[in-house]
């Protein structure tokens, strides 16, 4: 669905004119259509309709509470890369045998909260947290159901910040490893080894790399069952690819669906899918407002009032995010600027050499597909004010997290007894 489109020239997020909810909770503001996550959801189950899978979505895209009980009401389990998101998943309803825990640095209390809970199963990074992992679940009198991630050495074609299945790259056990893992895995007490784990990285949208890895991992893991491990999980990630640029396209699940009902067609294994990005990414717009303009004998300036600290990707990604006007006359002249934010650094660049409207002071933009990756990476750089979060439902709209002005960023920052007695320097 197009869930964000222009009607009379003005912007909506679905039956709800943006420019309205700027007025109303402020700028900047991101702002998600539940109707597109839904969407997005119902077109990825019925591409795997023939094929026994649990999506786990990846929390870290966007963990707000609201965007996980919505995705959990559709069958949604959540895939986890800390103890908080694990956390996170149950607060919004979904139950620990839907929810997965992966993630290279997990901490022993981390482990203990995953164990505790009874999760589904523990992606395990290194056999050096596999035996630490015997030892916690066997000091708690639990047994940890986990797979092991198995790095197979393939390049996912994508950004090499969010590249992550390299053997140079710091995440899994090599593949020259994964048959002595699995062998330690069967010996170790507190450990059950269930599944087979790989994640190839972010932002994926082609197919070669998703095949290639499908393939060497059904391979490995028929290898492993004739060796003597019952493997039923076969948990292939998650990275798949929105369309930021026009013209672009985003992952189509259908030819992975094919190929996965091919490789597994005689085979008694439930599969695991990782989807973040693809869900949210496009269902949610950053708006924010123009403080002013500013001109030198190169450059035109927009100067907006979100910058690197709401929005973190273009700044260190170099992500391209679309930027549009919120009101749109066709008929306007354009020009070519560059989108700045207002932080205290020459990377606080939104937009690079954009074709817009000429725009003024209080114009709104939005910046588009903002829904994964946006404020969960946001801070309170600079103290400016935390945006606030909105859900869109159609012609409902609800604020699923306020705004955090900057008195809030530093409430619970204390000063020590010995700086209270030191005597304030008065004005010159």
């Amino acid at each position: 669905m197009n869930a964000f489109h222009y009607r009379d020239g003005r912007l909506f997020a679905e039956e709800v004119p943006l420019d309205d909810l700027a007025r109303r909770v402020g700028t900047p503001l991101y702002v998600y259509s539940a109707g597109a996550i839904r969407a997005r959801y119902r077109a990825w189950r019925e591409a795997f309709r023939d094929l026994p899978v649990l999506f786990c979505y990846a929390v870290k895209a966007n963990p707000n509470l609201a965007v996980l009980r919505l995705l959990s009401g559709l069958g949604a389990g959540a895939d986890t890369v800390s103890g908080g998101e694990i956390e996170r998943a149950l607060e919004a309803g979904i139950a620990p045998n839907r929810i997965v825990y992966s993630g290279v640095g997990k901490s022993d209390a981390e482990l203990r909260l995953a164990l505790e809970v009874g999760i589904r199963q523990i992606n395990v990074e290194s056999r050096e947290e596999l035996r630490r992992l015997s030892e916690l679940a066997t000091a708690a009198g639990r047994t940890a159901a986990i797979a092991i991630r198995v790095n197979p050495d393939i390049d996912a074609e994508t950004h090499d910040k969010i590249t992550t299945a390299r053997l140079r790259d710091k995440f899994g056990i090599p593949y020259s490893e994964a048959f002595e893992a699995y062998d330690e895995a069967s010996r170790l007490p507190g450990i059950r080894a269930v599944g087979l784990h790989l994640h190839l990285g972010s932002q994926i949208t082609a197919m070669g790399p998703f095949a290639r890895a499908c393939r060497f991992a059904l391979e490995l893991l028929r290898e492993l069952r004739r060796r003597g491990h019952p493997l039923r999980h076969l948990d292939l990630g998650g990275g798949f690819g929105i369309a930021y640029r026009p013209g672009e396209q985003r992952f189509d699940p259908v030819p992975l669906a094919a190929l996965l009902g091919e490789l597994t067609a005689e085979l008694d294994v439930e599969l695991l899918i990782e989807p973040g990005r693809i869900f949210v990414g496009e269902a949610g717009v950053l708006l924010a407002r123009v403080i002013g303009r500013k001109e030198t004998p190169e450059k035109r300036f927009l100067v907006l009032d979100a910058g690197m600290q709401t929005l973190l990707r273009p700044a260190l990604y170099d992500a391209w995010h679309e930027i549009l006007p919120v009101r749109c006359d066709p008929r306007a002249e354009r020009e070519r600027v560059e989108v700045v934010g207002p932080i205290c650094e020459s990377g606080d660049v939104l937009g690079r050499d954009r074709l817009l409207p000429r725009l003024q002071r209080d114009d709104l933009v939005a910046i588009t597909c903002a829904g994964a990756y946006g404020a969960t990476m946001a801070s309170d750089y600079n103290s400016r004010p935390r945006a606030a979060e909105v859900l869109v439902d159609g012609r409902r709209w609800a604020i699923i997290k306020p705004r955090r002005e900057a008195r809030e960023q530093f409430a619970d920052e204390r000063v020590p007894d010995w700086l209270e007695t030191v005597p304030l320097q008065a004005g010159a």
